[in-house]
């Protein structure tokens, strides 16, 4: 008997899978989740299995793997992924594990290679994931036809590159023709990252991701990002002033002119794009408020673009403004574990302590995760007390948490198989 199969025949999450199924169909909406999706292991590995293992993950940016043999890796779980440029300019995924007997084939973060050679027998595999060489000794009748890498899906689009485990990963199609669209201006294929930081946070990845989601909190919590972020992401907010529409409506009409993408564009919940203005006097996400890179991204003339937002769930937000934008993605460790990974994004030909000065780059940013990394441990902490019950969100400031929750619960389920909860019913499948 295949005693791989022996072992799965004992599902040990199915008591927890049913759990998890009826506590998102019976939790109050508006509320934050029940303590187990914050805190319990067997949670954290229904995430990891249902959402991480099964949606579009941004593994990095096009301009990081500029040439044939330009490798970079990560790991989502226990799975270390290798993404790799091949002949013609085009990007591979693989599982970064060989064949043989399962060693990495890549060790290193970033690098450039002819061929992947694995370091422990030098079993070696063409950038598309073809088997080269396994040398005589595995045998006359080997057929290396039968043990290339096994691929993992990959996308492109707008300089992203995007990555799937699932065998049959959710469509995407027509959020990365968007995202082509509306990063056009930046050329991104002749961008570069020029500061990169990973920040472990000792909290869950949700918490991370709720904590993104709203602005409730700067005010007290962020100083430097408030010298320029406006946190309106519409016009249609009931919060929203008079001058602040006034202004979107003046630097919109400048966007239009130099034909730059900046209405407000969904994709279900999963997706978001909206271009909103910075603070009046300001252009650039920096301490002064003035551009962080002299040399601007691609076509673009104007250094005020504001910053265009762009949301992809699970993991990931980012801003871009007319010098340089900023990638943030979050990779779940454990149940009350996250990192945290930071890139700043300029034009290639930049040249550091002439164009733009990586400390001062990063400031703001790096003060603000840092805050958040606060907030969010702080957040973890008194949820593992056996006070904690779901709390209220608020429905001005935090109509972002509930709908990413919103979206987390829904595929949950759906991944689970189980019945959708009433107060998803009228949410568009994403």
């Amino acid at each position: 008997m295949d005693v791989t199969a022996t072992l799965s025949l004992g599902d040990p999450l199915e008591p927890a899978r049913k759990a998890t199924a009826e506590m998102l169909q019976n939790r109050e909406r508006t509320y934050s989740l029940p303590q187990p999706f914050y805190t319990d292991e067997r949670l954290f590995q229904i995430d990891m299995q249902e959402i991480f293992h099964k949606e579009w993950l941004i593994a990095g940016m096009t301009c990081e793997i500029p040439a044939k043999g330009n490798y970079l890796t990560l790991e989502i779980g226990k799975n270390p992924i290798i993404v790799v440029r091949g002949t013609e300019g085009k990007v591979h995924a693989f599982h970064n594990v060989c064949r043989h007997r399962g060693s990495r084939l890549c060790v290193s973060d970033k690098g450039k290679v002819a061929k992947l050679v694995c370091p422990y027998h030098q079993w070696t595999y063409e950038l598309d994931g073809r088997l080269l060489f396994a040398g005589t000794e595995m045998g006359a009748d080997f057929d290396m036809n039968q043990y290339g890498l096994k691929p993992v899906n990959v996308k492109t689009a707008g300089g992203y590159i995007f990555i799937s485990l699932a065998e049959n990963p959710p469509a995407i199609d027509e959020f990365l023709a968007t995202l082509d669209h509306y990063m056009e201006p930046y050329d991104m294929e002749n961008t570069k990252v020029a500061v990169q930081t990973q920040l472990f946070e000792k909290a869950n990845w949700k918490l991370v991701l709720e904590n993104n989601r709203e602005c409730y909190h700067c005010n007290g919590s962020h100083p430097e990002l408030l010298q320029t972020l406006l946190e309106f992401d519409d016009t249609n907010d009931p919060r929203a002033s008079q001058e602040f529409k006034d202004q979107v409506a003046a630097c919109s009409a400048a966007w239009e002119a130099e034909k730059i993408p900046y209405l407000h564009k969904s994709h279900g919940l999963r997706n978001r794009i909206v271009r909103m203005p910075l603070l009046k006097g300001t252009v650039s996400m920096t301490m002064d408020g003035k551009p962080a890179c002299k040399k601007l991204m691609g076509r673009i003339q104007n250094p005020d673009l504001g910053s265009m937002r762009i949301l992809h769930l699970p993991h990931a937000w980012n801003h871009c403004m007319g010098d340089h934008m900023i990638v943030f993605t979050v990779w779940p460790i454990s149940a009350q574990e996250s990192m945290v990974t930071t890139k700043w994004l300029v034009h290639k030909d930049a040249v550091e302590g002439v164009d733009y000065d990586p400390a001062n780059m990063r400031k703001v940013w790096d003060a603000t995760n840092d805050q958040d990394r606060r907030l969010a441990e702080e957040n973890q902490r008194g949820i593992n007390s056996t006070a904690y019950q779901p709390g209220p969100y608020s429905k001005t400031y935090e109509f972002g948490v509930v709908n990413f929750i919103d979206w987390y619960s829904q595929r949950v389920l759906n991944n689970l198989g189980a019945e959708p909860a009433p107060y998803l019913k009228e949410i568009k499948a994403q």
